[in-house]
């Protein structure tokens, strides 16, 4: 049994029913006729579509013509408009046109930077030159302290307000934790809110900003250049740098140098520290100075992990996405001074 073949060429194999359809009404079978092929090749496809297309145009020709030429527009729309996404999705800041901006930003061409050193923690503005009303590392905590922030704000706003193509720059993140997501810069701003504006609040406060990611003071001065360039749509033609007298030669010298600016565009205002810090505050300014020496943009060692210690939040730091010139400033780390062009050099 097991060697016997019963496939359909056996002479054991037979058909239980004839192949084929019934007809119910004869009661046979019918033979089944294989269907042609009805599929059509694609160039016989094209030449029917043809022929239709001129067929219609033939009896309606204004019909077709007004057809074919809205479809044609449909497709340019669409495709401009895919076109346009594309571009503002791909293109960088800084390769449109500067010169059509046209808000009231844009006569702005010089930048003046506070930086800040300390966050505002009072619930009310009340005293705002009281040590209780900001947090303060132990370092800083000295009386007189608090009133040296609000000295560096006044100055600020002084400087702004003799230059009327100056912006105002409020630089400083949110560095300490226990202070909570607060940065240095809004609690400048805030303050100077809180005063009036010292009395050119028409004339200051519409070009007095903010620059919220800067970590430590070389921070301060290259983002702040950056964040003049997103609102303005150039670079600062000059610089100048409030904050503490003894910080001088970090700011002017180290910190300029490392960015390239010139030395005869850049000025510094500096103010004193309280009378119960200086010696303590010269003493860390030298070391510090040494550290930014070594390390010009803070990208090594113990800068670097101080600038980490200095963002407890995790901030992204957006830069340089409103300054594309200066991306590769921005990337560059080494102990020499950066060997790129610059916009302002």
């Amino acid at each position: 049994m097991s060697g016997r073949s019963f496939g359909p060429n056996s002479p054991k194999s037979f058909n239980a029913y004839p192949r084929g359809e019934f007809d119910v009404e004869s009661l046979t079978f019918k033979s089944l006729r294989r269907p042609k092929n009805s599929e059509l090749k694609p160039t016989k496809m094209f030449k029917s579509f043809a022929n239709r297309i001129q067929h219609y145009y033939k009896l309606h020709p204004l019909l077709v013509f007004f057809i074919s030429l809205s479809f044609g527009v449909a497709i340019l729309v669409v495709l401009s408009f895919y076109e346009s996404r594309h571009q503002m999705m791909s293109t960088s800041y800084g390769k449109y046109d500067l010169g059509q901006r046209s808000d009231q930003f844009s006569k702005l061409k010089n930048l003046v930077m506070v930086a800040g050193h300390s966050v505002y923690t009072s619930k009310s503005c009340g005293k705002v030159d009281s040590e209780d009303s900001w947090f303060l590392e132990s370092y800083q905590k000295h009386p007189g302290q608090a009133a040296t922030f609000l000295e560096h704000i006044q100055e600020g706003v002084v400087a702004v307000a003799k230059d009327d193509a100056a912006l105002l720059l409020f630089s400083g993140g949110e560095t300490r934790k226990d202070a909570g997501p607060r940065s240095e810069a809004q609690s400048y701003w805030l303050v100077a809110e809180s005063k009036g504006w010292f009395g050119e609040q028409e004339n200051v406060r519409w070009r007095a900003l903010t620059e919220e990611h800067a970590r430590d003071s070389f921070e301060n001065l290259l983002f702040s250049v950056c964040r003049f360039r997103e609102v303005t749509g150039t670079y600062p033609q000059n610089i100048t740098v409030v904050s503490y007298d003894f910080k001088e030669e970090r700011f002017a010298s180290l910190h300029r140098s490392a960015i390239g600016f010139p030395e005869s565009r850049f000025f510094y205002v500096g103010t004193p520290a309280s009378a119960t810090s200086v010696e303590a505050a010269k003493k860390g300014e030298a070391l510090v100075r040494t550290q930014f020496q070594e390390d010009p943009y803070g990208c090594l060692g113990s800068l670097h992990r101080k600038k980490l210690g200095r963002d407890p939040f995790h901030r992204s730091i957006p830069y340089p996405r409103g300054c594309p010139e200066i991306e590769d400033l921005f990337h560059y780390c080494g102990t020499a001074l950066y060997p790129g062009t610059l916009p302002w050099s």
